[in-house]
């Protein structure tokens, strides 16, 4: 037997061509899937929506557009905790939405005493509500009833919230608040 010293040749597969037609159906399937995928995503996970007002400066301003995480509480992923900024269906008027701070969790005993909040009697520390953004209003103790929410703005002299018309149910609240992608320079996660 000859042992030749000559390499073997490779073959290196060449991608079959496709049709004009086959392009374009390989091309309308990979935007269909893209566009199935944005569906369920917005849909079920994360939704795009647009500040209304100021009571949540200046965390968030008027007109900013904003994501809300749906996922995490529809399913319960995640428990309300307190400082989330949560969006839900105004108790007053259920084809409203707002968006708040929570600040009481079911259980919680809550109280604003001239202005500073407190809660199970003590201090709640808010670096999120600058000076010049606090009001002097107080309310009495409040218990947090099973279930509901004890929701805040941030830009307290300007909120209606909690204090005016009561505590958030569960079944309201339908997301969170996580990303601000309009205006640009304030694009990022919140806090």
């Amino acid at each position: 037997m000859d042992q030749d010293n000559e390499s073997p040749l490779i073959a290196t597969p060449v991608a079959p061509r496709r049709s004009p037609l086959g392009a374009m159906l390989y091309w309308a399937r990979d935007l269909l899937l893209s566009v199935v995928i944005a569906i369920v995503v917005i849909l079920f996970i994360y939704q795009p929506v647009k500040v209304e007002g100021t009571s949540m400066m200046p965390a968030l301003d008027d007109q900013e557009r904003i994501f809300i995480n749906k996922f995490v509480y529809r399913l319960n992923f995640g428990g309300i905790d307190r400082s989330d900024m949560v969006v839900f269906w105004y108790p007053n008027d259920p084809s409203k939405s707002y968006i708040k701070r929570v600040i009481g969790t079911p259980g919680d005993w809550v109280e604003v005493d001239r202005g500073s909040v407190l809660v199970n009697g003590k201090a709640l520390a808010e670096s999120y509500v600058p000076p010049e953004y606090r009001d002097h209003v107080s309310m009495p103790l409040t218990l947090v009833p099973e279930g509901e929410y004890f929701v805040l703005g941030d830009h307290r002299s300007s909120s209606n919230d909690s204090r005016s018309w009561g505590m958030v149910p569960r079944r309201y609240i339908y997301g969170k608040a996580v990303f601000v992608y309009w205006p640009l320079d304030k694009m990022g996660v919140l806090k």
